[in-house]
């Protein structure tokens, strides 16, 4: 996403969570510390994973707002499910196969039923919370049983002082990278993200593409549910009803991966990420409330939309294959 020669909207990003960072650390005591910065990084590592699960898709030219809902449900039911006695390996299995299903089903939906990425999504992530309360579990939080204890490792443990999560997170990022730059199907990817109908042309199977990605973001988004669960020994499902897709959308806006598609990588998701961390942090330090908190991520949001809508406008393409 390019502003003008050698600037770009990840360079102001970054500048912008720079002076925001020295902001907090001149007025804020205590802002600059090795602990607080470590649970800075800590609070955002799974809005990162989970961002970067977004960002495959968008870079795809698709929007998956089901996302939080069904990492929520399936973490819930694998816990639910060792707490009646399944082995904690059966249950990951079971659940890591639902999410991925899902995936699979929404990008079926996108790529052959033809449906707008946007409300396909929306519609299954509503489904997928109604199944899950009513068939899987009774519940809203599902605490963590004493067989699934070994998973705590993935949220409380740490490595050489620095939290896990920071490692997962950076390990999802180098994966995430490394796939888009050099594996095929994440070249076929981006291909299809910046021109559908030429990468069709070219020979490349679209429609299996685009299930792809799908696929992808369920199966990140259930490791950063476990993350989840781990860090706090339990999943609530309201999570799934709550605005937290919104925020992870604003990391990879926010960050410079175009909702047009083909544009951006997994360092805009980096990007994005570090000032949103900044920004919240900052502000729980001041003790700013959590709905001014939503008001000040919603202008930030809506910012960043109208600006790709202004840097990367819809194409006759993109209207006419109805994504966001």
């Amino acid at each position: 996403m390019r502003l003008s020669a050698g600037l770009t909207q990840e360079k102001i990003v970054f500048a912008l969570a720079v002076l925001l960072a020295t902001g907090f650390a001149l007025a804020l005591p205590g802002f600059l510390t090795t602990q607080n910065v470590l649970n800075l990084l800590r609070s955002v590592s799974i809005l990162g994973i989970l961002g970067v699960a977004m960002g495959l898709v968008v870079i795809g030219r698709g929007i998956d707002l089901s996302l939080v809902a069904l990492m929520a449900v399936s973490v819930a039911w694998m816990l639910n499910l060792v707490g009646d006695g399944v082995s904690l390996p059966l249950a990951l299995a079971i659940a890591l196969g639902f999410s991925l299903l899902v995936g699979a089903l929404n990008g079926w939906l996108v790529a052959y039923a033809e449906i707008p990425a946007i409300f396909a999504t929306l519609a299954m992530g509503t489904l997928i919370y109604g199944f899950g309360r009513y068939f899987l579990f009774s519940m809203d939080v599902a605490y963590i049983p004493e067989g699934a204890r070994p998973i705590l490792v993935l949220g409380q443990s740490d490595l050489f002082g620095v939290p896990l999560p920071i490692f997962l997170f950076a390990g999802t990022c180098l994966i995430g990278h490394l796939f888009l730059r050099y594996a095929i199907p994440g070249r076929y990817l981006r291909a299809v993200g910046d021109n559908l109908q030429a990468a069709r042309i070219t020979g490349i199977p679209v429609r299996p593409v685009i299930v792809l990605q799908y696929v992808l973001s369920s199966g990140i988004g259930f490791l950063a549910g476990l993350i989840t669960a781990a860090s706090v020994d339990s999943m609530n499902t309201r999570l799934a009803l709550s605005t937290y897709v919104y925020d992870v959308i604003l990391v990879v806006v926010l960050g410079g991966i175009g909702l047009s598609g083909g544009k951006g990588g997994i360092r805009n998701v980096v990007v994005g990420t570090l000032l949103i961390g900044v920004l919240l942090n900052g502000m729980t330090i001041m003790d700013i409330q959590y709905t001014l908190q939503n008001v000040i991520k919603g202008g930030l949001l809506l910012a960043a939309i109208v600006i790709d809508t202004i840097l990367n406008p819809r194409d006759e393409q993109t209207a006419q294959q109805g994504d966001i």
